[in-house]
């Protein structure tokens, strides 16, 4: 039962379920016998082509366009200033130490240029955030990752965009749009927690960037150890800052790692859980999301489908897949 994107009146896990009245947008199946819906079923979802049996959606660039627009309230040909703090090129050999966090609880931290908000057009027109994603290396250098659950419920959801670097309402890194959504086959029929990952190719409508060399990018793991040292990161929907928390993963089964520690909230689904991180740049490896068993677990506990062959197959196909309607 995901307490991060459900809705609260169904589930007493509120501060992880509930789509809050400032930040909800999306509509999620939830794994272990609730149906819960959101908003977003009073939205434009789906708009394009693709194949649900196949684990894909084209979005329509009229639809993306029109999202961005909304949400920077100017025409989507006319890109936003350029951040004001230019992201970190340097690198090292070194890797920033992770002690446990001391208590063991999420808390503010900096927001960073590869990590940001998915972003919805609320009602009032005002930008609604909802899910975590990240910025990952790919060939095409415009994939993201999130998890299965923000973007398929019983659909495909598309009214939708990301916000890199996300905070106090500021989107310093623009807004990127979805162009093309992968999930595995097996989330889309079942709703299986091993398969609780999506990769989102995304555009900014007005240019030709590729999104990786606007806020650099995460590196992927698969098949990482189970125990690792790794800070997790989300932003809830009741904040403008993300949070942030340092422990060692641990395998919850073959199929799940899961991260103690408290505090985090709805809208922290699709978080990374990053390890080696560079203290040059503060870019380091994603080895989960936020997501898995219970769409994300407690309000101690979370949870992130493994990062196995799967995942990794899912990845290759995500990060070089066309975006036009013969792919």
């Amino acid at each position: 039962m995901s307490r991060r994107t459900a809705d609260a009146e169904a589930n007493p896990r509120r501060r992880r379920m509930a789509i809050g009245t400032a930040f909800c947008v999306v509509a999620v199946l939830a794994v272990v016998g609730l149906a819960s819906t959101g908003r977003i079923s009073g939205h434009p979802r789906a708009r394009g082509t693709g194949d649900p049996s196949r684990g894909y959606h084209l979005v329509d660039p009229a639809e993306g366009d029109r999202i961005a627009a909304s949400l920077l309230g100017v025409a989507p040909a006319v890109p936003p200033a350029e951040p004001a703090s230019p992201v970190p090129t340097a690198s090292s050999t070194e890797v920033e130490p992770l002690p446990v966090s001391d208590p063991l609880e999420a808390s503010t931290i900096e927001a960073t240029p590869a990590i940001g908000a998915l972003l919805h057009a609320g009602d009032g027109g005002d930008p609604e955030h909802f899910c975590t994603a990240t910025v990952v290396q790919s060939p095409n250098r415009n994939l993201v990752v999130t998890a299965a659950h923000c973007v398929y419920g019983d659909a495909f959801t598309t009214d939708l965009a990301f916000a890199p670097g996300y905070h106090d309402g500021v989107m310093p890194y623009g807004v990127w749009v979805p162009s093309r959504i992968d999930v595995d086959p097996r989330w889309v029929t079942d709703r299986d927690p091993a398969y609780d990952v999506a990769f989102l190719q995304v555009r900014r409508p007005g240019t030709d960037e590729r999104i990786e060399t606007v806020t650099g990018a995460e590196h992927l793991d698969f098949g990482s150890p189970p125990t690792r040292p790794a800070r997790l990161i989300g932003y809830p929907d009741d904040a403008n800052e993300p949070i942030g928390c340092q422990n060692t993963t641990a395998a919850y089964s073959e199929t799940q790692l899961r991260f103690d520690c408290a505090g985090f909230p709805a809208g922290t689904s699709g978080g990374p859980m990053l390890t080696d991180i560079d203290p040059a740049n503060g870019r380091g490896t994603v080895i989960g999301v936020i997501g898995g068993y219970q769409q994300g677990g407690d309000d101690l506990t979370s949870y992130s489908s493994y990062f196995g062959p799967d995942i990794a197959t899912l990845y290759e196909r995500a990060s070089t897949a066309e975006t036009s309607p013969s792919a």
